[in-house]
């Protein structure tokens, strides 16, 4: 359980593809202004980072709200509800469908507004251009990102990525800027004007956040960012994927 900032703290957790691979994952807790706390996602906990969360948080007794933002993030949903049962619970909408017997809130969080029930903790982002929940369940590209204002922290998962190399490996080999997903081809809209809307998303993404300066990121990192350096990255993923969107419209219009 690593802190980030003076209220944001992350936590690295592991998944396994075929019980082999740890590909990783996160979970994340900011504080309140009242010095309660929120928790971003779920993931298996050993004992130390177990006992280090119930230790911060009261033994969940003051954790307020628990959040989770990937639509296909499920594994631990309800063992971090078992955690936190106190705690108000917003997902999306496959969460609920996954989960149903949960006491999940009214509005599922990829159709929140601005003044959503945690806005005084986060800023949010919905990519436009993308199936939110694709057909195609291998597809994991869209999510809704989270923006901690106070810290300038970001927790993504899967839509931003960062490649870093697995286990002792990550000390010796640098990770790389912010990429897109890599399957954005499957994942955008079958409509004309997704590419473009796509684009625009990202490209009004980075002026908005342009002062983050750490981006959590599922499945790989936690990335460190100089001023500036979140514009410029994600900017050039966006570059890095023009080829991906010239051919979404070549075909859609």
């Amino acid at each position: 359980m690593e802190r980030l900032a003076e209220d944001f703290w992350n936590i690295r957790g592991v998944h396994r593809i075929g019980g082999v691979l740890d590909i990783g994952t996160q979970m994340s807790l900011v504080r309140r202004a009242d010095g309660r706390f929120v928790v971003v996602d779920g993931c298996a906990l050993d004992a130390a980072q177990r006992d280090a969360l119930l230790a911060l948080t009261g033994n969940g007794r003051e954790v307020d709200a628990v959040v989770h933002v990937h639509p296909f993030h499920t594994l631990h949903v309800e063992a971090t509800q078992r955690m936190f049962p106190g705690a108000a619970l917003h997902g999306t909408a496959r969460h609920r469908r996954q989960a149903p017997g949960l006491p999940w809130s009214r509005t599922p969080v990829e159709q929140w507004g601005d003044e959503h029930p945690l806005s005084d903790v986060f800023d949010l982002s919905v990519p436009d251009g993308l199936q939110f929940t694709c057909p195609d369940e291998r597809v994991h590209t869209a999510s809704v990102l989270l923006r901690h204002p106070a810290s300038g922290v970001v927790h993504v998962d899967d839509t931003l990525n960062v490649l870093a190399a697995p286990g002792w490996l990550g000390a010796l080999l640098p990770q790389s800027s912010l990429r897109m997903h890599p399957l954005l081809a499957r994942a955008l809209e079958p409509v004309a004007g997704a590419a473009d809307a796509y684009a625009a998303w990202t490209r009004a993404l980075a002026a908005r956040w342009a002062d983050t300066r750490i981006v959590c990121a599922a499945h790989s990192a936690v990335r460190h960012l100089p001023e500036g350096g979140f514009a410029r990255e994600v900017l050039a993923a966006l570059d890095k994927v023009s080829d991906t969107l010239d051919k979404h419209r070549a075909r859609y219009g």
